[in-house]
């Protein structure tokens, strides 16, 4: 196993997206290996890691994949020097029910590979009071090592003075101060971070990170910090593909594919055909199967119902063969969306799903989906997890369902998915097939 650390937090919003982007650069530039992984089912995060790092992320998901994928993935630092990993949420936020491995928290995931924990702090606010929250943490499970902090958003010199004695107190390393500073931010929308590929200076942004983070931290203190965990437990394989030729969708509208489902659809031998609606692109005509991620297709309504190559290329496959689309990739195979000024967009009329976000309802949690019928090279009957987070009101949604879908708690959600001939679609993203 190459030596590994979490990057995680006590809650959302302290800034570890931007300390993991800056440590993965500034590993780099140092002409290191490092290795990304994102803990939890974020589908923007690893675009950005890859970005910064050269090298492909992939999820880490306690909740929703099985123990043989979530090691198989573990695995895929191998050739690398160093492991980081990005938390999600608190480092201890999970869900209150186990899924296909446990409860889906970070540290789940950091204890299950064996890695030591960097907490970034944020203190705002705070001095001394910084390293009671991190004592917390570090004692809350005697089974996860915390290895050291980083603290961010710094007031002044006298500010990290004041913070820095706190943690001489109780004896945890504080491996960097990190000024507060303003102009170092990603933007956001409303499912986070805008999207990696929507950036045109990311790189030199990323860059200005890990400049930021290799004057304030001590690389060389974190890197001493990483730990090898014990290996694979139950070697597994990756998700097999669909099919064996896939048509799918790729820009700006349709990006939010989990890496390891492409890496697995590749490893089966399967041929990916990639496409973009926005550019008036129809599928390949030899495709097996369409296959339409999620992305933003509401901010490219119109563009999409303008698109008749497009969506001429889906009506002539779904006569013979197979399309799926999961979230804004179901919403575009519907009737009609509409957008957050009210306006409605003719979609592909494939199925009768009609959406909304000009009445905006968030959409968020796991989902576990057995399948109604055959979808996508999946049999009825099998029993899939998934995540599904958007915000957007379904207003019609005439179609047979999908599948009888439950949240994390083993409740019924509505958002069943649909079918129509040849035609299906989930609100969820697939994260793995449980059985």
């Amino acid at each position: 196993m190459i030596p590994g650390l979490m990057i995680a937090a006590p809650a959302s919003g302290t800034g570890k997206t931007t300390v993991m982007l800056g440590l993965l650069r500034a590993f780099r530039d140092a002409g290191l290996s490092v290795q990304p992984f994102k803990s939890g089912p974020d589908y923007i995060d690893p675009a950005f890691h890859r970005a910064a790092s050269g090298r492909a992320s992939f999820n880490l998901d306690g909740w929703a994949m099985p123990p043989a994928l979530l090691d198989t993935l573990g695995q895929r630092g191998a050739d690398a020097e160093l492991v980081l990993a990005e938390g999600s949420m608190g480092l201890f936020d999970g869900v209150a029910k186990p899924g296909a491995t446990g409860m889906g928290s970070s540290a789940e995931t950091a204890k299950r590979m064996g890695w030591p924990v960097v907490l970034v702090i944020d203190v705002s606010g705070q001095a001394q009071s910084a390293a009671a929250t991190a004592l917390g943490f570090a004692r809350y499970d005697p089974e996860l090592r915390v290895a050291g902090v980083i603290l961010n958003r710094v007031a002044s010199p006298r500010h990290e003075r004041l913070a820095k004695l706190g943690f001489e107190e109780i004896g945890l390393p504080v491996f960097g101060a990190l000024p507060r500073r303003g102009d170092l931010v990603l933007p956001e929308r409303h499912l986070g971070l805008v999207q990696a590929v929507e950036h045109p200076e990311l790189d030199r942004l990323i860059g200005d990170y890990a400049t930021f983070l290799a004057a304030h931290v001590d690389l060389e203190a974190v890197r001493a910090a990483a730990y090898a965990g014990p290996g694979v437990t139950t070697p597994g394989t990756l998700p097999p593909p669909p099919a064996q030729r896939i048509a799918l969708a790729q820009d700006a509208a349709f990006s939010f594919v989990y890496p390891h489902m492409l890496e697995g659809w590749r490893a089966g031998g399967a041929e990916i055909l990639p496409f973009s609606p926005l550019a008036d692109e129809a599928p390949d005509a030899s495709a097996d199967l369409v296959w339409l991620p999620g992305g933003y297709p509401e901010l490219h309504a119109g563009r999409l119902a303008a698109a008749e190559t497009f969506q001429a290329g889906l009506a002539a496959h779904a006569v013979t063969k197979p399309i799926h689309g999961e979230c804004g990739g179901y919403m575009a195979l519907g009737e009609a969306l509409v957008d957050a000024a009210g306006v409605s967009h003719r979609m592909a009329g494939l199925l009768g799903l009609v959406t909304s976000y000009a009445k905006r309802r968030m959409h968020l949690g796991y989902r576990r989906a057995t399948l109604l019928g055959d979808v996508a090279g999946m049999p009825e009957g099998a029993v899939l997890g998934g995540h599904e987070f958007h915000y957007s009101t379904v207003l019609e949604q005439p179609d047979a369902p999908l599948a009888h879908v439950v949240d994390a708690q083993g409740e019924a959600v509505p958002e069943t998915g649909s079918r129509r001939g040849q035609v299906t679609g989930t609100f969820f993203h697939l994260v793995a097939r449980w059985w």
